[in-house]
């Protein structure tokens, strides 16, 4: 013995091989026959490499303790010591399985089960399995021939000469063997009963898929017929017993434990239902009152025992009916709440330890997996595996899930597996709680290949795959194109020329040969782009349809296809990305604008995803702001900075562009709203400050480009109109005025040519033809209008509005806001024109009398020949300029008193004014609801057209995409003129009464 307080050397060598507790692993081998065992570095080295050291040599000290004698024990040494294959098996099965040391100390025979080594003994298969436990000839024995085998797949899959998947689908086949012999064990002590009946046995669940734990529940289902002659209830009631007893077999606890329960829950009616049914009552059941998860736990059925022709007749029933259940209403939503379901009844204290079923867990990925084999798979038979990993390859391969997501979640589910699969050998327990004492956890990561500090590695490694996992699953389970695409019949969803073809005529295509060649360019073929568009193409059509042009739809989806063709993220983006697929839907199909700014630019379509570029929210003014000056402190010249700001300025319009489109058509994700002001006043703002940010822009590169860092002169820029108010359509001009002051020192004529030429610089620069849409610059408001010179000193303002301002001008300037250029010369101008918009003690009668001649003189002379005045949303009545002029009016008279009315917003002004107690309820509401109504249908004209209109269009497709958009289907474009003369004839003698004082 070694004297109190020093370490033997086999104390050392067993710490430095791994051992946990070397005093009690010394212990062992100093008891343990034959000596050498305690001097061998071989066995010493190979205990080392075991996921438990301490463990396996326990194990092994049992059974040679437990061989019968002398002779018996040297031959295990002397083969352990010579033959490397044997010993990485035994003493890998020792770590890894305190259960199965148990079963070799009680048959010590059997490690001589690990002892063949050939290529044949590698993949063992059912009929390897059956000669296994052949000779069992009792419940007794055929446990331990169980175990027998058992501990050859345990052996292999410790030592890695099997991978995971072989390893679970060598467990289903050995579950196979095990209930064929169980059945024959219970046909031989039931031999009348055997004679009465046909008896199918149907795996389900994981035996059925391939892909079996070490201790699971078998999930079968059985299948009875009546033998040749003999009555159909006695066929039954033997088939019955049969089965039970063939349960009781697998499932009773002996002095050999238990195989595994066998779990027939999941027939028809479960538990509540006959243990054994017929064929035809199976399927007469499956037909009338199955729920959508018993159809997706068919989808694994596979015959393992009994009749192999009922059990294929089973098969070939059920196997259509499991590949209908997609078209069931609310399929889709059904799986999804199922899967919530069982999340919500983990007990709390485990849900942060579910390999199974928690989130993060193996269900996340075979519930998603099995969601998108039953939609997809009524269509591509080559997605209809049974066994989870084989249908996530197939899945990949037919461009239903991305390759880089497939492998990612293929190496998490492998690895949470494998995981379940070392928690369960160790003691052969069914459970799937990650353990939580450092023992096992340090044993759980050694027999997972990690050496190097295990527990710490093993739970950042489970956390990483199991966030992986969540993540796809809520992609990939949560698609939205996973319902639409189960609301298909299977010949739509097929896309097959002749089905496609009726779909085309039936979905109201005017030229269904043209979309039919369409259809052909994109989805013909082999690759893997046409194998992903013959997913989105047959649920694309239906959203093109949900418009007024579905031929346009298509044909710009192909432009947009044929321009993307090569980019890696396009499809995948429609294809997984929320719901990308269907805003792009509505966006091509909805009119001209967004599409003609999408070709020029088609990448911008990653803005209708959900990713990390913002989608489709408004970008602020400050952000575009400082993009555009970055591209222009980049470019070379003022005209490339100018060129660099219109391509912001083109995206930005299609990111508004798309978002009003979506809100307005509304799709699950976002529904339309019931009041559009919201969407309206999100549009005004957003090109707003767009076109505020462009013109900052363009100044900051004509100054740079022409004088450097520093204009002669001090500049800003003043929005009036609908710019000024935050109110801009797509098609608006830009109402601006010009103001500079000389910088000290610097000659007024020197200051206002540079001034002058910065204007028609940036005018020029602005609206020369590209491919981007011109951004019209209008100064007309100015003083003296057109006449009037383009650029004004702020002395030169304040000496005209001191002597020669109109009526007209005070009430234009109630919108002046300050855009861009110099802060504060901007500031000072505001304060220059406030006495004037807001004058004190408000309008005397007369200026009330001459803004009313100035509107009605307007609406005279400027409204078109030829137009219906009641559908002309800005000047007929009850439009645009009704609504403005009475709220300016009140801003005119009332905005020295009430501050609430010094905005240049309608809409707010409208508020104010009703707060104020100056209009009530019920007028400010006609007249809001008129104003945004006039809105939208300018706002729809230019979306529908690409370019401004006032009135709606007369080309009847035109018109009823305008309707489209203001929330009327097909059939209905009446109705919407109807309901727009109705609210404008309110607002108009709304109009009368507040403006004219009628």
């Amino acid at each position: 013995m070694t004297a109190p307080g020093r370490r033997s050397s086999t104390f050392t060598r067993l710490l430095r091989h791994g051992f946990t507790d070397p005093s009690a692993a010394e212990r062992l081998l100093d008891g343990a026959e034959p000596a050498s065992l305690r001097t061998d570095p071989v066995l010493l080295e190979a205990l080392g490499a075991t996921a438990d050291p301490d463990l396996a040599l326990h194990g092994l000290v049992r059974l040679l303790e437990a061989q019968p004698g002398p002779t018996d024990r040297r031959a295990l040494l002397d083969t352990l010591t010579s033959a490397k294959p044997l010993r990485d098996r035994l003493l890998g099965v020792l770590g890894a399985s305190e259960a199965l040391a148990d079963h070799l100390a009680r048959h010590p025979g059997d490690w001589r089960a690990l002892v063949t080594y050939e290529p044949s003994d590698l993949h063992r298969g059912v009929a390897e399995f059956e000669r296994g436990l052949a000779g069992a000839g009792d419940p007794v024995a055929l446990r331990v021939a169980y175990r027998r085998c058992l501990l050859s797949i345990a052996a292999r899959d410790v030592c890695g000469t099997i991978d995971l998947a072989e390893t679970a689908a060598e467990l289903a086949d050995l579950a196979t063997a095990t209930l064929r012999a169980a059945l024959a064990l219970a046909r031989a002590a039931a031999p009348d009963d055997a004679a009465l009946c046909r008896l199918a046995v149907i795996a389900m669940g994981k035996c059925g898929g391939h892909e079996l734990n070490y201790v699971s529940d078998v999930d079968v289902v059985f299948v009875g017929e009546a033998a040749d002659g003999a009555d159909e209830d006695k066929a039954l009631r033997a088939a019955t017993r049969l089965a039970s007893h063939m349960m009781r077999i697998c499932s009773e606890t002996t002095v050999e434990g238990s195989i595994w329960p066998v779990d027939a829950n999941l027939r028809p009616e479960g538990r509540n239902g006959p243990l054994v049914r017929t064929l035809s009552s199976h399927v007469a059941y499956y037909q009338r009152w199955a729920k959508t998860w018993e159809f997706q736990a068919l989808l694994k059925a596979r015959p393992v025992a009994g009749d192999q022709e009922l059990g294929a007749a089973y098969l070939a029933a059920v196997e259509p009916l499991v590949w209908q259940a997609a078209e069931r209403e609310n399929f889709v939503a059904d799986v999804q709440k199922m899967r919530r379901r069982v999340v919500e009844n983990i007990p709390a204290a485990e849900v942060d330890r579910q390999l199974k079923l928690g989130p993060g867990g193996l269900r996340d990925v075979e519930f998603a997996v099995q969601l998108l084999q039953l939609v997809h798979g009524r269509a591509d038979a080559s997605l209809r595996s049974r066994t989870t990993l084989d249908a996530l390859k197939a899945l990949a391969e037919g461009g239903y899930v991305g390759r880089a997501d497939a492998a990612r979640l293929d190496e998490a589910y492998r690895f949470l597996r494998a995981m379940e699969h070392r928690i369960q050998l160790h003691r052969l327990r069914r459970t799937h709680l990650v353990p939580e004492d450092e023992a096992d956890l340090r044993r759980l990561g050694r027999s997972l290949g990690l050496r190097t500090d295990p527990v710490a590695t093993l739970l950042r490694e489970w956390k990483r795959h199991a966030a992986a996992v969540r993540r796809l699953h809520e992609k990939l389970f949560y698609r939205p194109l996973l319902d639409a695409v189960a609301q298909l019949a299977p010949g739509e969803a097929r896309l097959s020329p002749e089905a496609a073809r009726e779909r085309l005529v039936a979905l109201g295509y005017a030229d269904p040969a043209a979309a039919l060649r369409h259809l052909e360019a994109l989805a013909s073929g082999v690759s893997r782009k046409a194998a992903i568009q013959r997913t989105l193409l047959p649920v694309l059509l239906g959203w093109f349809a949900d418009s007024a042009d579905p031929d346009a739809g298509l044909l710009n989806f192909r432009k947009v296809s044929d321009a993307l063709g090569k980019t890696p993220w396009y499809l995948r983006l429609l294809r997984d990305e929320g719901a990308a697929a269907e805003n792009l839907a509505r966006v091509l199909s909805a009119g001209r604008l967004a599409p003609d700014l999408l070709m020029r630019a088609p990448e911008a379509v990653a803005l209708l995803g959900d990713g990390d570029g913002g989608g489709l929210a408004p970008r602020g003014r400050a952000p575009l702001e400082q993009e555009i000056l970055a591209a222009v402190r980049r470019a070379d010249g003022a005209a490339q900075a100018v060129t660099a700001a219109r391509g912001v300025r083109r995206r930005e319009l299609f990111r508004t562009a798309a978002a009003d489109i979506v809100g307005s058509y509304g799709t699950e994700a976002q529904p339309a709203e019931a009041d559009q002001g919201p969407l309206v006043d999100r549009v005004g703002a957003a090109v707003s400050d767009l076109t505020a940010a462009t013109l900052a822009g363009t100044l900051r590169a004509v100054v740079r480009d022409g004088w450097g860092d520093t204009l002669p002169t001090r500049f800003a820029i003043i929005g009036m109109g609908r710019f000024g108010g935050h109110e801009l359509g797509y098609g608006s001009d830009a109402d601006v005025l010009f103001v500079h002051e000389p910088r000290d020192g610097v000659d007024e004529r020197e200051a206002a040519e540079a001034a002058g030429k910065v204007v028609a610089e940036m005018r020029r620069l602005l609206q020369q033809p590209s491919a981007d849409p011109p951004l019209i610059v209008d100064a007309g408001l100015r003083p003296e209008g057109k006449s009037g010179p383009l650029v004004r000193t702020l002395k030169s303002y304040e000496a005209y509005y001191r002597r020669w301002s109109l009526a007209w001008e005070s009430h234009a300037l109630l919108r002046a806001e300050v855009v861009a250029g110099d802060e504060d010369l901007g500031r000072r101008f505001i304060e220059l024109v406030d006495p004037l918009r807001y004058p004190a003690g408000g309008l005397d009668e007369e200026a009330v009398r001459e803004i009313r001649r100035l509107k009605a003189r307007m609406e005279s002379e400027r409204l078109p020949r030829g137009v219906d005045p009641k559908l002309h949303a800005k000047l007929g009545p009850g439009g645009l300029s009704d609504v403005e002029w009475t709220v300016q009016l009140f801003q005119l008279r009332y905005g020295s008193a009430e501050a609430g009315l010094r905005t240049t917003r309608t809409r707010q002004a409208l508020a104010a004014a009703r707060e104020a107690g100056l209009v009530s309820e019920e007028h400010a509401a006609v007249l809001d609801e008129a104003w945004v109504l006039a809105t939208r249908v300018r706002n729809a004209v230019m979306l529908v057209r690409g370019r401004a209109g006032d009135t709606f269009p007369t080309e009847s497709r035109e018109l009823a995409a305008v309707g489209r958009y203001l929330g009327y289907g097909p059939g209905h474009v009446g109705d919407m003129l109807d309901a727009y003369r109705r609210t404008a004839r309110r607002a108009r003698g709304v109009v009368e009464e507040l403006f004219y004082g009628g």
